[in-house]
C-alpha cells in the first residue's frame, strides 16, 4: 500500500479536482467580483419608490392631521389649515389641552402597543438591532395618531420624528406581508423612515445619510441605492404637494471670514457641551419618571402639566414650532425674547419626552439649538466686532451643532441645515461647527440621545463603520501551500499508523482525499481519521460525508470565513481561477484568525516608518 506521505502536492505542483463534483460545489465556488446589485435588489428598489409615494401621504396626512386636532383643541374650529397653539385665547384653562392630549396618549400606549412611546427613532433602531426589522403592524397607525393627538395638543415636538417612526414602520410591514430576508426589511424600514424624512423637510440626501448613520449601520451599495431611490422619490412628491421653496427660508448669507469660521468652530463645541447636557437631563428625567408611584401610563399627563404651564407663559413653545426656526434663522428675535423662548422649549421638551409620550427631537433640538447659537455669535459679534459674525449663520450652526452632538448623525447634520435652508455659503461654518460638537460629543459622552435608552437594556449600537477587515486580506496571501492529501484507497489502519509516526504533515487537522483518478473527492479532519468507532480496515473514502467544499484563491478572507460557515467546515481547499483542476493551498479558520490579529495589531500598534537620520541623510 502507498505511504500517504507520497500524496503531498506543493503549489507549483497542485492537485487535481474532480470536473463533476455536483452542482453543491458548483454553487460553493464564489465568482471574482461578485454582483453587487442583482435582479433581487431592482425588486426592493421597486417597493422603495412605492413605498416613498405611500410614505409621502403619510407625512402629508399627518401634517393635516395635527393642525386639525390644533384647530379643534385650541380654536374650537374644524380646520386642517396649518395653526399654531401660540395664538390661543383660553388663558390658564390652556394648561388642560395637553394634559387631554397625554391621557389619550397613554390610554393608546398601555392597550394599543408600548412601542408608540418615545421620539421614534430610538425604537426603530432597536427593531433594526434585535428583531430582525420586524415592527409590529398596529405601530404604522398608532405611531402617527398618537403623535398628532400629543403635538396638536400642545406637545412642543416635531412632527418629523413620527413620520419617520410612521414610514419605517410602513415599510417593516410591507417586508412582512412579502417574502424577504432580514437585510431586506431593514433596508424596507430604511427606506420608509428615510422618505418620511424627506417628504417632511425636502431633504433627500439628509435623509439618506440619516439612514446610514442611525439605522442601516452600514454603506453597501444594495441598501444605498434603494433608499437613496425613497429619498428622491419623497422630495419629489413633497415638491408636487409643497413647492421647492425651502422649509426654513432665510436672507442669504455672505461667505464667512477666516476670523468669522473660528468662532463658529468654537460656538460648535460650546454646543457640544450644550448636546451633553441636554442629553443627561432628558435621561435624568426619565429616570425620576420611573421613580413616580403611578402606572407608566399617567407618566404623559404629569409631564403634560408642565408642557401647559409653561405654555401659559410662553405660548411659542407649544405645538411643532417650525414658524420659530424660521424667525430665529433670519434674526426676527431679540435676544431677551430669544434666550426666554430657548430655555421655556427646553424646560417643557425635556419633561414631556422624559414622561414617555409620543413625539420627535429634530424640531425642539433645532429650535432651542438655533437659539443658543444666535446668543453665543451675539456675544461673539461684541467681543471682536471686526470678526464680520453673522448672527444668521450662527443661529444656523448652532441648530445643526445641537443635533449633530446629540445624535452624533455628523453628516446628516450638515447637509440637513443646507438643504432645508439652500444657504451654500453656509456649508463651510456648518462643517466647522458640526464637527466641534461631534468631536466634543464623542469625547464626554459614551452613548446618545438617540442609543442611550436601548443601551441601557443591554443593547450593542454600532456606531463605527470600518472597512471589513477580512474583506482587505486575500485568500492566497494567507493559505498554507504545503498541501498534504490522501489517497482515498488508504485504509484507515494505515493513515492513523502515519499520524502516529509523527512525520512531515503528520500535525496538519486537515487532508484534501484524493480518488483512484486523482480528483478531490472530500476532505477528513484528524477527528475523522482517529475516531475508534470506525473499523481500521475501511477505506478512509468511505468516511467522507459531504461533497468537497473549496474556495477561490482570488477571494478575499470575508468571503472564504462566510464559506466556512455556510457549509459548517473549518477548513477549505484553494484553487485557482487560472486552473481550477488544481488545489494550490488550504486555509482554516485559525488562519483567517491570525491574519485578522495581525490586521488588529498593525492598526494598534504605531510604528515609525522612515526614520528621522534617514530622512535628514537624503537631503
Amino acid at each position: 500500500m502507498d505511504n500517504p506521505k507520497l500524496s503531498a502536492a506543493s503549489t507549483t505542483e497542485g492537485l487535481p479536482i474532480s470536473p463533476s463534483l455536483g452542482p453543491a460545489l458548483a454553487q460553493a465556488l464564489v465568482p471574482p467580483h461578485e454582483t453587487i446589485l442583482d435582479r433581487r435588489s431592482l425588486f426592493i428598489c421597486a417597493l422603495c419608490v412605492g413605498l416613498a409615494l405611500a410614505a409621502a401621504f403619510l407625512a402629508e396626512l399627518l401634517i393635516h392631521l395635527i393642525a386639525l386636532i390644533t384647530n379643534l383643541s385650541f380654536y374650537g374650529r374644524l380646520s386642517a389649515e396649518a395653526a399654531s397653539p401660540a395664538g390661543n385665547t383660553l388663558g390658564w384653562w390652556v394648561v388642560l389641552v395637553p394634559v387631554a392630549g397625554a391621557l389619550l396618549v397613554g390610554l393608546m400606549a398601555r392597550y394599543g402597543s408600548k412601542a408608540i412611546r418615545g421620539h421614534g427613532i430610538p425604537e426603530a433602531m432597536e427593531q433594526v438591532l434585535t428583531n430582525q426589522s420586524r415592527i409590529p403592524p398596529r405601530v404604522t397607525w398608532l405611531k402617527p395618531v398618537s403623535a398628532a393627538i400629543s403635538i396638536g395638543t400642545g406637545g412642543p415636538f416635531g412632527a418629523e420624528g413620527p413620520i419617520i417612526a410612521s414610514g419605517g414602520a410602513l415599510g417593516s410591514l410591507i417586508g412582512q406581508l412579502l417574502k424577504t430576508t432580514a437585510d431586506e426589511r431593514k433596508i424596507l424600514l430604511a427606506a420608509g423612515a428615510a422618505a418620511g424624512m424627506a417628504a417632511t423637510f425636502g431633504s433627500p440626501v439628509a435623509a439618506v445619510l440619516l439612514a446610514i448613520e442611525l439605522l442601516l449601520f452600514e454603506y453597501r451599495p444594495r441598501s444605498l441605492v434603494p433608499v437613496a431611490l425613497a429619498c428622491a422619490t419623497a422630495a419629489g412628491m413633497r415638491v408636487v404637494l409643497e413647492g421647492g421653496a425651502p422649509v426654513f427660508a432665510m436672507p442669504d448669507v455672505a461667505s464667512a471670514s477666516g476670523a468669522a469660521q473660528i468662532t463658529y468652530i468654537l460656538i460648535g463645541a460650546l454646543i457640544g457641551l450644550a448636546a451633553v447636557a441636554a442629553t443627561r437631563l432628558v435621561y435624568g428625567i426619565e429616570d425620576a419618571f420611573e421613580h413616580l408611584p403611578l402606572h407608566w401610563m399617567w407618566w404623559p399627563a404629569v409631564g403634560a402639566v408642565a408642557v401647559g404651564l409653561v405654555g401659559a407663559f410662553a405660548p411659542r413653545t407649544m405645538g411643532v414650532g417650525y414658524d420659530n426656526i424660521t424667525a430665529i434663522l433670519a434674526n426676527k428675535f431679540t435676544l431677551p425674547a430669544l434666550g426666554f423662548l430657548c430655555a421655556m422649549k427646553f424646560l417643557s421638551w425635556s419633561i414631556s419626552l422624559g414622561s414617555g409620550t409620543s413625539g420627535g427631537t429634530l424640531a425642539p433640538l433645532f429650535t432651542i439649538g438655533g437659539g443658543i447659537g444666535a446668543v453665543l455669535g451675539a456675544a461673539a459679534a461684541q467681543l471682536a466686532p471686526a470678526a464680520g459674525i453673522d448672527l444668521r449663520v450662527a443661529a444656523l450652526v448652532g441648530m445643526a451643532a445641537l443635533f449633530a452632538g446629540a445624535s452624533r448623525a455628523l453628516l446628516a447634520s450638515v447637509v440637513f441645515a443646507f438643504e432645508t435652508t439652500h444657504q451654500t455659503m453656509g456649508l463651510l461654518p456648518l462643517l466647522g461647527g458640526c464637527t466641534a460638537s461631534y468631536c466634543v460629543s464623542c469625547l464626554l459622552m459614551k452613548q446618545t440621545i438617540m442609543t442611550e435608552k436601548i443601551a441601557r437594556r443591554g443593547i450593542f449600537v454600532p456606531g463605527e463603520y470600518a472597512a471589513d477587515a477580512l474583506a482587505q486580506i486575500p485568500v492566497k496571501q494567507v493559505a498554507s501551500p504545503n498541501v498534504v492529501s490522501l489517497k482515498a484507497a488508504d485504509s484507515l489502519e494505515t493513515v492513523r499508523a502515519w499520524l502516529a509516526s509523527g512525520a512531515t504533515g503528520t500535525s496538519h487537522q486537515g487532508f484534501p482525499v484524493l480518488n483512484e483518478k486523482g480528483h478531490l473527492a472530500g476532505v477528513l479532519t484528524r477527528r475523522d481519521l482517529l475516531n475508534l468507532a470506525e473499523p481500521g480496515t475501511r477505506p478512509i473514502v468511505e468516511l467522507i460525508r459531504r461533497p468537497p467544499v473549496v474556495v477561490y484563491d482570488d477571494l478575499n478572507l470575508r468571503s472564504a470565513l462566510d464559506h466556512m460557515v455556510n457549509h459548517d467546515v473549518g477548513r477549505l481547499p484553494v484553487i485557482s481561477r487560472a486552473d481550477p483542476s488544481k488545489i494550490v493551498g488550504m486555509i482554516s479558520r485559525s488562519d483567517v484568525l491570525s491574519a485578522f490579529r495581525r490586521r488588529v495589531q498593525d492598526g494598534r500598534d504605531a510604528q515609525q516608518g522612515i526614520p528621522l537620520k534617514a530622512l535628514a541623510g537624503s537631503r
